[in-house]
Formats: C-alpha cells, sequence, structure tokens
C-alpha cells in the first residue's frame, strides 16, 4: 500500500522541466509529463518526494539516465 501511495504521489506532483503559468499547473505536470516520467523520478528521484522542486532538480541532473519519453519532456 505504501508503494502505491508513493507512486500516485509522485504522479500527483511531479513536475518537469518547463517553467507553468500558474503553480496549480506547475505542481502536476501534464498528463504526458507524468506518463513519460514516473518511473524515472521513482528511478532517480524517489528521495525527493514530496518536493517538486527537489524532483525536478534530480531529474535535470540525471538528464542523460532518463528514459528516451522522459527526456523528450524537457525539451
Amino acid at each position: 500500500m505504501k508503494k502505491t501511495f508513493m507512486i500516485f504521489a509522485v504522479g500527483a506532483i511531479i513536475t518537469l522541466p518547463l517553467m507553468a503559468a500558474s503553480a496549480a499547473l506547475a505542481s502536476q505536470g501534464t498528463l504526458e509529463q507524468r506518463r513519460a516520467c514516473r518511473q524515472d523520478a521513482m528511478t532517480f528521484c524517489r528521495k525527493d518526494v514530496p518536493d517538486v522542486r527537489k524532483i525536478t532538480a534530480c531529474m535535470e541532473r540525471n538528464l542523460r539516465r532518463l528514459s528516451p519519453a522522459c527526456r523528450a519532456q524537457f525539451r
């Protein structure tokens, strides 16, 4: 149950590379971003959940290691 909650939490809060127009939108990311990066976030940035800024910074530090679909979200 705890693992399921963590996966849900990351999906709900992960934000990716680009500045969003509103804080509410930025705190969740788009559906495409969440789908593309959920697994990478859990693999490389689990310790940073639920801090959105820390997750984003972690993902940027690990850009070369991210899956192609997730990496594409940072362009």
